[in-house]
Parts: structure tokens; C-alpha cells; sequence
């Protein structure tokens, strides 16, 4: 995603109700942390399961929250989602930067690159791959799903190999 509606994405949310970003900085989503960090708008947090317990509490106290975070992290905080998120339906929005999208990202990405699709889908979590054509459209989904009280997921494929 090029680094312009990167930093547009954390603009629009901020302009439109996110007053929380929190999570682990991903390369997949540099742009997006830069513009909060710059904005002085972000907590960085050391793992995944962190960003999601604060950004729920946030929101419990009606205070709107993003939990940025790579694919692999969202993984590792399943536990967390099932058990706290989805089970108290608190919501928020999950960004969630998709390493192993290409098959010659680093051998690392590949496994959950590849199965990150079914594990939002067993999940039952609704979700959307945001482009550069439709990064607008589906910031506005992802506001009217947690206006309706819900949790879902924004998904940024990584197309670049670093």
C-alpha cells in the first residue's frame, strides 16, 4: 500500500471518531505508525495481547480503539480475541498487516501468511483487505461496525520484500 493512504488511513480514523491506536509496529503498516507516532496519537505496546487488554479497556470507557498489528501477532492473541473481544463483544478495529501475502515474502511469513484468511474465518471475524483504491470505503466500514458495537478487522497485504 503506498505510503500516502497510509497516513490517510490514520488520518481519516483519527478525524472520525478512533481516539485510540494501539498495538506492535508492523513494516507492513510503517506509514500508518509513523503518521500516529508523529501525531503523538499511538501507544506502542510489546505485544499484541497488551494492545488488545488496553484499547478494551478504552473502550469499555466509550473512548474508540484500533489495535494495530502484523498477522503473526493476531495469531498469537486468538486466546485473547475469543476470550475477552468476541466474548464481551467490545468493539474495535483490528489493522492487521498481512506478511506472507506473497509467496516469496521470508519463509517465516509464509505458514501464517497462508492460513491467515481461514483463521479470520473460523473466527467468524468480518473483515476487509483495505487497497489503494478502496481505503476510504473500508475505513467507513470499519466505523459503522464499531458504531453498531461490533469488532472487525481491516487487513493491509504486505506486497514488498525487505
Amino acid at each position: 500500500m503506498k505510503e500516502i493512504n497510509q497516513r490517510n488511513i490514520f488520518d481519516y480514523l483519527s478525524k472520525n471518531g478512533i481516539q485510540n491506536f494501539v498495538g506492535v509496529p508492523d513494516s507492513t503498516l510503517k506509514h500508518f505508525v509513523d503518521q500516529g507516532l508523529k501525531k503523538r496519537e499511538i501507544i506502542i505496546t510489546t505485544r499484541e495481547e497488551e494492545a488488545i487488554g488496553i484499547s478494551v479497556g478504552m473502550s469499555m470507557a466509550k473512548s474508540s480503539s484500533l489495535v494495530f498489528m502484523q498477522n503473526a501477532g493476531f495469531a498469537n492473541s486468538l486466546s485473547t480475541i475469543t476470550s475477552l473481544v468476541e466474548l464481551y463483544n467490545v468493539p474495535m478495529i483490528f489493522l492487521i498487516g498481512w506478511r506472507g501475502y506473497r509467496k516469496d515474502d521470508a519463509p517465516e511469513h509464509t505458514k501464517i501468511g497462508r492460513i491467515q484468511p481461514n483463521l479470520i474465518k473460523i473466527l467468524g471475524l468480518k473483515s476487509k483487505i483495505v487497497t489503494d483504491k478502496n481505503w476510504e470505503k473500508s475505513c467507513d466500514w470499519a466505523l459503522k461496525k464499531i458504531k453498531e458495537d461490533e469488532f472487525c478487522a481491516l487487513i493491509v497485504r504486505r506486497e514488498f520484500l525487505d
